[in-house]
């Protein structure tokens, strides 16, 4: 079986850490390295790290390494992780998450046994909100294969259900650092506007939300780092026509969204370059060749 790094990011999370260590520590298909990257945390995560058996030194002998970097956010602490880790298969894990503990044989042995070669997989998935177990929408469905349109409209891979070929970073790129939320909706989307996924439609994952620290609820008008991605997937030349189409549709779709959000706080001048913005994708819309549809 697959040689996998684990990379967790994290910060400030010293409520759940140890939990969602030992879930990658106990897997019955053992890691071959897990790699947390500490963000700036000022708690007591290295504590319960180095009680774990977690080292911050830089020896890559080390299948327990613990990196601290002062705070630049989650994507350049999952990045710095990527580029730690040594490994063919590269498993991500959100600090705030538990894997079962079958989740990386079953999901290895699973992909691996493919006609296809897929360089991007992910499982089903457990809700848990504030301590109960909820029932995700069917908006939120989990699929493989070609996921394109789908991925338009919300997240759908969890972070912490995937498994990615670590040559999937040398042709795509990185997380978006320049992004403080929504990087991975910005990286999927990235991904699969190019190649299909293989999914495991098993809960191998236990995702915890509701808390405090999640970024969701840190930022207002989460659809603005959206449009950032949308916006970015535009620019690149490789889009063929129907997904070009499909992602300015979801691109007016999002900044109407703002500008409602922009019209309840007042914030004039931010809802009037929205609005040109829009105009101006409408008008693109329908001057292409075969436009899905003219409004």
């Amino acid at each position: 079986m697959s040689s996998v790094s684990v990379v967790i990011p994290t910060f400030n999370r010293d409520n759940f850490i140890k939990q969602c260590v030992v879930s990658a520590l106990q897997q019955s298909k053992t890691p071959d390295e897990v790699i947390v990257v500490d963000d700036g945390s000022s708690d007591k995560t290295w504590d319960i790290l180095r009680a774990l058996g977690f080292s911050d030194s830089e020896d890559k002998g080390n299948s327990l390494r613990y990196i601290f970097q002062r705070n630049k956010g989650v994507s350049a602490a999952r990045n710095l992780g990527i580029k730690a880790s040594k490994y063919n298969y590269i498993a991500f894990l959100d600090s705030d998450d538990v894997w079962l503990e079958k989740k990386l044989e079953k999901q290895i042995s699973s992909l691996e046994s493919q006609p296809t070669r897929y360089r991007l997989s992910h499982t089903n998935e457990i809700w848990v909100r504030n301590g109960v177990r909820v029932n995700a929408g069917s908006k939120h469905e989990k699929s493989g294969g070609d996921i394109f349109v789908q991925c338009l409209k919300l997240c759908c891979i969890s972070p912490s259900s995937s498994l990615v070929d670590r040559t999937v970073f040398g042709e795509f790129g990185l997380f978006d650092e320049m992004l403080p939320a929504c990087e991975d909706y910005d990286f999927w989307l990235r991904f699969c506007a190019f190649e299909e996924v293989h999914f495991l439609n098993e809960p191998l994952l236990i995702k915890n939300g509701g808390h405090d620290q999640q970024l969701s609820k840190k930022y207002w008008g989460m659809d603005r780092f959206r449009i950032l991605a949308l916006e970015k997937l535009l620019q690149d030349p490789r889009l063929d026509d129907f997904k070009r189409q499909k992602t300015i549709k979801e691109l007016i779709f999002r900044l109407q969204i703002l500008i409602g959000g922009g019209r309840k706080r007042k914030k004039n001048a931010f809802v009037k370059k929205l609005a040109k913005k829009k105009a101006m994708l409408e008008a693109m819309l329908c001057n292409e060749k075969e436009p899905v549809q003219c409004e």
